[in-house]
């Protein structure tokens, strides 16, 4: 395989990067000007991707601590950040465990997240304290083996394409800064998939040789311990089903690699067609509410999952939903049947329960004992996949949590 030339697609160029740091240095020394200023001891630095010069083209925001001197771990951050930023920039506010802000200048998307100064991660008094550690481990590492910045790249691009990538809750995949550790670990691109191969239930992987400090509670299907911080597993977040599909793809691109891998693949009207051949093909497109990514990416899922539930009698083939940001996300259903009859048995209590077979006769008009219970026959309320869509988008389920949510086929 010649990664050359995918990394030329996928990583910037040496004139893309400058003009990218130059345009970043002139942020920071406008937010720092700003804290010398009013006398906060705090300073703006660069973290993230761009820290690690790890960004996909095209594919990045700009993250940024605001690292305040300890001697403010009393205080809210939060606040004293808020207004510095709000003079300079015209700010989005978002909740984390620290409330951060998001804004935007030379076209580049900036995210600027409220951290004390730590040297290290028992100083912490917030989760995200300790972040800027792990930027300052991964560049200790790719200082010494540069080449490693193109591995982790390769790898990055690889996982996005085949929607692995993102620890947000409706993603349950691989974070950045799992990546970032995985690579360094094995040393590579190919030699993680290969690693891969023989990873067992619950592998196990220490970077820093921590030994056993990491918080039973953080187990998981994979198991990270944080190179900073020993308490944490760093893969936390991913789910099984995420880690499944990529030891199978791995072992797919292993027996014949090809470009295709590192290639984003959209979901099309079309494709669904193919896919459904001649069964019942139902297309939604969510058009999510304004927030975090993670928490109305989540709204998204559990009203995807609450269709999808809604929809069971109808026995699913296929289901699946995509969102592609900043665009609308769409959902779609394969179903094996497209009409049910009018009626359907409904399970009653066993012949012994006398009290709730009374209550249960007397509930229902047409009952019969099968198996050793009674049953009764009833109505569906729905026999059309269709006329139930219709009705579950306009429930206040599904109106709580997205903005619209429109019915395509």
């Amino acid at each position: 395989m010649d990664y050359n030339k995918i990394l030329n697609k996928i990583k910037l160029s040496d004139q893309e990067k400058s003009d990218l740091n130059n345009n970043i240095e002139k942020t920071l020394l406008i937010i720092n000007k700003e804290f010398q200023k009013q006398s906060i001891k705090a300073e703006v630095v660069l973290g993230g991707s761009a820290a690690k010069s790890t960004m996909l083209k095209g594919d990045f925001d700009v993250d940024l601590f605001a690292r305040f001197d300890y001697k403010y771990k009393n205080e809210n951050i939060s606040d004293i950040l808020k207004p510095v930023l709000k003079k300079l920039f015209k700010i989005q506010s978002l909740q984390g465990s620290r409330e951060y802000f998001q804004f935007k200048a030379d076209n580049l998307q900036y995210e600027v997240v409220p951290v004390l100064k730590i040297s290290n991660y028992t100083q912490a008094c917030n989760v995200t304290d300790a972040s800027f550690l792990h930027v300052d481990w991964v560049k200790k590492t790719t200082d010494k083996k540069p080449e490693l910045i193109d591995q982790i790249i390769l790898t990055k691009a690889f996982l996005k394409a085949n929607k692995l990538y993102g620890a947000e809750s409706y993603i349950k995949g691989f974070s950045g800064h799992v990546v970032d550790i995985l690579v360094i670990y094995y040393g590579g691109f190919e030699p993680l998939l290969k690693a891969t191969q023989k990873w067992k239930p619950n592998q196990k992987i220490d970077p820093e040789k921590h030994g056993q400090k990491l918080n039973q509670a953080k187990l998981g299907p994979l198991i990270i311990i944080d190179p900073v911080q020993p308490e944490r597993n760093a893969a936390a977040a991913l789910g099984s089903k995420k880690l499944d599909q990529f030891i199978s793809i791995a072992k797919q691109y292993l027996k014949k690699p090809s470009k295709v891998f590192f290639e984003k693949k959209k979901i099309t009207t079309e494709q669904l067609r193919k896919k459904a051949g001649r069964n019942k093909l139902i297309i939604l497109e969510m058009t999510p509410l304004k927030g975090k990514d993670d928490i109305i990416g989540a709204k998204m899922m559990k009203s995807f999952e609450h269709i999808k539930k809604k929809l069971e009698e109808f026995k699913i083939i296929d289901a699946g939903w995509e969102w592609n940001k900043p665009d609308n996300a769409i959902c779609w259903y394969i179903l094996e049947i497209d009409k049910l009859p009018k009626d359907k048995e409904h399970i009653g209590p066993p012949l012994k329960s006398k009290k709730h077979v009374k209550i249960f006769n007397d509930t229902h008009k047409i009952t019969y004992i099968k198996e050793g219970r009674w049953f009764a026959t009833v109505n569906r309320e729905y026999t059309d996949p269709t006329k139930l869509i219709s009705d579950l988008i306009k429930s206040e389920y599904i109106e709580e949590r997205l903005k619209a949510i429109t019915l395509l086929r």
